[in-house]
């Protein structure tokens, strides 16, 4: 009996410690593999074209988080929790889209959608290169297939080692971009570098970033436009006030330029008062932070419709009604720029846990 108690308690222990060395392996994977992308990195521009835009003539705009392409409405995301106003705490289940069927039909959609504005200018985020998440489909390259007569680039948001959580379904690999498109001569497009936490949540949130886009005018100076995605989960919103930070210091400097300046893209905050605006069976989430144009430099406003949501929360299955959803996308833009309509698409979040949103727009 002796014997089978010391036996049984090597083995117990040997069982241990070769957890304890395969959690210390991978802890040591996931940091000697985390690195940022430096900033101020040049991107290639694919398919340029050989157009150029104009002062007084009317352009439009659209930008769209597709999610993934994993967010039809049975999608929700582990990595968010929230409340039900009846009190009930919800979390969400899912760690990757629910098939490759799934992410096609979404991304599939999702560029029809686009096609159908026929848009001057197109910004897209989450935009999966190459990811367990999605099942390894190149979106990417599905996009291009749908503006295939548009100059393109994009700029990697998310590079991450294997992440495996949840146990039962592990996150795994993501190499994710923010894609660009336009109708137009492109200059050049520049990578720059957002500010993270330098807690462990690092290794779990984008790189995040915004791109830079440059183009010629007939006065001497540019159009510069910006596909920008801030962060999402921080709580206290302390990075997403460091990353307005850098975005508003690259504002200023374009002002002195004179430059003509659109940033488009998922920020994150509610940017169009639009909290409660819609109806809902749940609180306000904690990650829900506004903005306005208040926050801005001197000579840059907050363009946002209230006409529909654009973004839903995702602890939860989406349900209309149900679900809490508010108006995160939308754009920033230099007083030197007329805004002619701004209008969110309603798609009722059929491809996305985002709706597009878009603008009509004259350089004066």
């Amino acid at each position: 009996m002796g014997k089978f108690v010391a036996v049984t308690a090597c083995v117990l222990l040997a069982l241990i410690a070769l957890i304890l060395l395969v959690v210390a392996g991978y802890v040591c994977y996931v940091g000697l593999t985390y690195e940022r992308i430096p900033d101020n990195t040049a991107l290639e521009i694919e398919n340029n074209q050989s157009g150029t835009v104009a002062l007084g003539v009317e352009y439009s705009i659209a930008t769209y988080n597709v999610g993934f392409g994993a967010y039809n409405h049975e999608f929700s995301f582990f990595m968010d929790s929230g409340k039900m106003k009846d009190g009930t705490e919800v979390t969400g289940k899912n760690s990757k889209a629910a098939s490759e069927e799934v992410v096609k039909t979404n991304i599939n959609g999702s560029a029809a959608l686009i096609s159908e504005g026929d848009y001057d200018f197109i910004l897209l985020q989450e935009v999966d290169l190459d990811s367990t998440r999605s099942y390894h489909i190149d979106q990417y390259e599905i996009f291009n297939a749908a503006f295939s007569d548009m100059t393109r680039t994009y700029g990697i948001c998310y590079d991450s080692a294997f992440l495996f959580y949840p146990l039962t379904d592990p996150h795994g690999k993501s190499l994710t971009a923010l894609a660009s498109y336009s109708k137009f001569k492109m200059d050049s497009a520049l990578r720059r570098q957002y500010p993270l936490a330098t807690d462990i949540s690092k290794y779990f949130d984008l790189d995040r970033c915004f791109v830079v886009m440059r183009y010629s005018l007939e006065n001497g100076k540019e159009l510069v436009v910006v596909n920008s995605h801030m962060s999402a989960y921080d709580k206290g919103g302390i990075v997403r006030h460091q990353q307005l930070e850098v975005l508003n210091a690259f504002l200023a400097d374009e002002q002195k330029k004179g430059n003509y300046v659109i940033v488009g893209g998922d920020f994150n905050h509610d940017i169009a008062h639009s909290d409660g605006m819609f109806e809902s069976q749940q609180f306000r989430p904690e990650w829900v932070y506004s903005l306005s144009s208040d926050d801005l430099v001197t000579g840059y406003q907050f363009v946002a419709a209230q006409n529909a949501p654009t973004c839903r929360s995702t602890d939860i299955p989406y349900e209309k009604g149900v679900n809490y959803t508010v108006v995160l996308d939308g754009f920033i833009v230099s007083n030197n720029i007329e805004v002619k309509e701004v209008v969110n698409i309603d798609n009722d979040f059929i491809y996305s846990d985002h709706n597009p949103a878009t603008m009509t727009f004259v350089l004066k």
